[in-house]
């Protein structure tokens, strides 16, 4: 080999080498945490609900509302779709980064292990008012008066509307029991994507949103709730637990359709200026594949569903801890 070709050669091998994830972050459940971990995360939270928003998103006025934002200008393209686990994966990701580069997080996103509350929500130690997220709301509004959440005006939603509203909750102790464990280990058993991640969408998803209530109940303006955060990355450690029975294969597994069906039970209805998606960037038709594009609105760079398949790949360079 000639000396020049041996040099581009090594420098492509090295810098592939330089961008490989080498230490991978470690997501721990939230109960693991200590008292200190909670509140450097809670405070990391309120940072971001502090600085001001930076991307001209509608309605938003805080980089908190911007991550929001990804989530409501899309609700109807990232729901009851193929992309739905892979779309929220990036988002944890970017609202992970967020917390990190912009506020000085020195964790990695923790996931809540909804399993050991399900069917008791309302005593869950996550609602804590010191070393939690606040409990559950009251008054006409719902609206949550303890916690460190509770003065946060809202700036997006409810569902696609951008009104000023408190962040609300009315939990549900019995919506809660779709998170029970029999839930996940239903959908950890079954052998493909096409089928996985319904399952995971249907129940377990339910369960989380429907048990804390109020914004989280609402399938567009969600991530109103800090809470959302927790509960997606939960999710998206049940689907990395699903691909890791089967690795190899599982992290090129993907399907299902582009377009949301209309009138889906439960989810709020697509505005008439919203016009319906006719597919994604990066598939040839409507159904999709790993070209397909994950747009995060400016928040971090947009993925291909293929570069979010393996937790421990490049993009993300994660892990998650079981408790």
């Amino acid at each position: 080999m000639a000396p020049l070709l041996r040099a581009i050669v090594f420098l492509c091998f090295a810098s592939g080498a330089m961008s490989a994830c080498t230490t991978k972050g470690k997501r721990r459940a939230w109960h693991t945490l200590s008292n200190a971990e909670k509140l450097e995360y809670i405070n990391a939270e309120l940072c971001l609900m502090q600085k001001p928003a930076k991307l001209s998103l509608p309605g938003c006025k805080t980089r908190f509302d911007e991550l929001q934002a990804v989530h409501q200008l899309q609700a109807y393209a990232t729901h009851f779709v193929g992309a739905f686990l892979p779309f929220h994966r990036l988002l944890m990701k970017a609202h992970e980064e967020a917390l990190r580069s912009e506020c000085g997080y020195t964790g990695y996103q923790p996931y809540w292990q909804e399993q050991l509350d399900a069917g008791k929500f309302s005593t869950s130690a996550i609602f804590d008012k010191t070393y939690g997220f606040g409990g559950d709301g009251s008054g006409r509004s719902n609206c949550i008066t303890t916690g460190p959440f509770s003065n946060y005006s809202n700036h997006l939603g409810p569902g696609y509307q951008v009104t000023d509203h408190c962040i609300d909750r009315k939990i549900s102790n019995q919506m809660s029991t779709g998170s029970a464990q029999r839930e996940v280990d239903r959908c950890l058993q079954l052998d493909s994507f096409a089928t996985a991640w319904p399952c995971i969408e249907g129940q377990p998803h339910t369960g989380g949103h429907g048990g804390v209530g109020g914004q989280m109940l609402n399938g567009v303006s969600s991530p109103g709730d800090p809470l959302f955060y927790l509960h997606h990355t939960w999710l998206d450690k049940i689907w990395a637990d699903w691909q890791s029975r089967d690795q190899a294969k599982r992290v090129k597994d993907i399907s299902g359709t582009n377009i949301q069906p209309d009138n889906m039970p439960g989810f709020p209805a697509r505005p008439s200026n919203i016009p319906k998606p006719t597919g994604a960037a990066g598939d040839p038709g409507t159904t999709t594949t790993l070209g397909h594009v994950l747009d995060m609105k400016g928040n971090s760079p947009n993925k291909t569903i293929t570069d979010v398949m393996d937790v421990a790949g490049e993009v993300l360079c994660i892990e998650y801890v079981d408790p």
